[in-house]
């Protein structure tokens, strides 16, 4: 009786031998590794974002305030967050009352997570006196400390906004 010859040399090689499979299993766990890696640079930059985002509404909120009290947009000019609001309330209670409010905002719950949020304002007259066009700048600077997760990687970080306020 005849003996059979085993299949696989009968049909020529097929299948995967343990090296080529070590090395499969290297490549993929290469590239998990690269993927786990900017899942973390992602939630890093998602949080960034987050937290710009939050400023920027902070700083857009004052800027509307201005430009609705158009006509006192100087009054504004010298706020800081850090400090009791100036303007005096007497001559100018609109612009008074957005001061406070807008620092309350900023030192308030929807401010958590900014550490060291601070807001302040310029306002300049701009464009030629003769005739008085009484355009103004308001520039918008908003300082913080960035959460890096870590109190020890945390870093200051800053944004301006500026904006053109024209008269009524």
């Amino acid at each position: 009786m005849r003996e059979r010859p085993h299949r696989a040399t009968e049909h020529g090689e097929k299948g995967f031998s343990l090296i080529e499979g070590m090395i499969a299993m290297i490549i993929l766990g290469t590239g998990l590794l690269g993927l786990a890696s900017m899942q973390t640079v992602a939630m890093g930059r998602n949080g960034d974002a987050n937290e710009r985002t939050r400023v920027t509404n902070f700083a857009v909120e004052i800027i509307e305030r201005i430009q609705f009290n158009r006509r006192n947009a100087l009054a504004y000019n010298g706020i800081d967050t850090s400090v009791v609001c100036t303007i005096n309330a007497t001559t100018q209670p609109m612009a008074r009352g957005d001061c406070d409010q807008w620092r309350n905002l900023l030192t308030g719950q929807l401010a958590t997570g900014l550490q060291n949020l601070r807001g302040q304002v310029a306002v300049t007259t701009v464009g030629p006196t003769l005739p008085p066009l009484n355009q103004n700048r308001v520039v918008v600077t908003m300082s913080w400390m960035g959460d890096a997760g870590d109190q020890k990687l945390a870093t200051a970080r800053s944004l301006s906004f500026t904006a053109m306020v024209a008269p009524e």
